[in-house]
């Protein structure tokens, strides 16, 4: 299948890859052409163009268009861009992590000049290329089936891995849902190896521990063997900040559990934590202490 691929960045140059080498013929634009070019160089059934319009001219209707972008202005302007050469029956596949309500905004303007938008929830990270993606997809039953084989592509196995889920933004729902999760097992995991490090007594090898989880253990997971692998040279993890981002999903997540008055402790937590990784210095913690000094007379730490 002949598809147009717009955002080459870590993981939607790596997607364009596995599409080209299980067969599909991709044209690829990004903003830098150079990144095209060389993953064209790279890659046999890659053609690199310089524009958007050149993309869109060299395919065949009904198109087809993936973006990988960022969300918000960037995920518009590229839409805005697309939609002036597409035509009725075309389709565009927005891959990244939007906001679903943006995504319902942008499939009705689109919905006007006939264009279908198939927002596509991704998750794979780094590592898709080897091991495939998961893929929720929101979108019209027919336009997700007629890039069945793109999907199939992508994913991990033909029938395994990726889906439609609903109309047309509930896969950049689920996938919103799917990074609040993320961010609670992974502050889990954190917590629990801060405690096992703690215990200077039992010098502790946490190395060793994740992969012992690895196997059998009711908390093995994907995210514990990238814990493992991140332990390999030592605990100490050196060279990393304690500094933690946030992509926007787990906020997001957080306002639809507000929203639907969803009790979600845990995700909301796992967010605030990420926020307090950012302070450089806590005036709140600050203002802690020295409330414990005014009523009960406790020392506090001078800088």
């Amino acid at each position: 299948m002949r598809i147009g691929f717009v955002g080459l960045g870590r993981m939607g140059g790596n997607m364009a890859r596995r599409l080209s080498r299980a067969g599909h013929d991709v044209v690829a634009y990004n903003r830098t052409h150079a990144v095209a070019r060389r993953l064209a160089d790279g890659e046999p059934h890659v053609t690199a163009t310089a524009s958007i319009e050149e993309l869109v001219s060299l395919l065949s209707a009904p198109r087809a268009v993936w973006i990988m972008v960022p969300a918000g202005g960037p995920t518009d302007e590229t839409i805005a861009s697309l939609a002036a050469h597409l035509e009725r029956g075309d389709v565009i596949v927005d891959g990244g992590n939007a906001n679903y309500r943006d995504t319902l905004r942008r499939a009705e303007r689109l919905a006007a000049s006939g264009i279908d938008l198939v927002d596509a929830g991704t998750s794979g990270g780094v590592w898709g290329l080897d091991e495939g993606y998961s893929l929720m997809v929101g979108g019209p039953a027919g336009a997700v089936d007629r890039l069945r084989p793109i999907f199939e592509a992508l994913a991990p196995a033909t029938s395994r891995g990726w889906g439609r889920v609903g109309p047309t933004g509930a896969g950049h729902f689920v996938k919103m849902v799917h990074n609040g999760i993320e961010y609670g097992v992974m502050e889990a995991y954190a917590e629990g190896f801060e405690i096992l490090r703690g215990k200077d007594e039992f010098a502790l090898d946490l190395h060793r521990i994740a992969e012992i989880w690895q196997h059998g253990s009711v908390i093995r997971s994907w995210l514990l063997d990238l814990i493992a692998n991140a332990l390999k040279e030592g605990d100490d993890l050196d060279g990393i900040a304690p500094w933690v981002a946030d992509s926007g999903e787990g906020r997001w997540t957080v306002f639809e559990a507000i929203d639907q008055d969803v009790p979600a402790p845990v995700i909301t937590l796992a967010l605030l934590v990420r926020l307090a990784s950012r302070q450089d210095e806590s005036y709140a913690a600050k203002l802690l202490a020295a409330m414990r000094r005014e009523f009960g007379g406790h020392a506090v730490r001078e800088t």
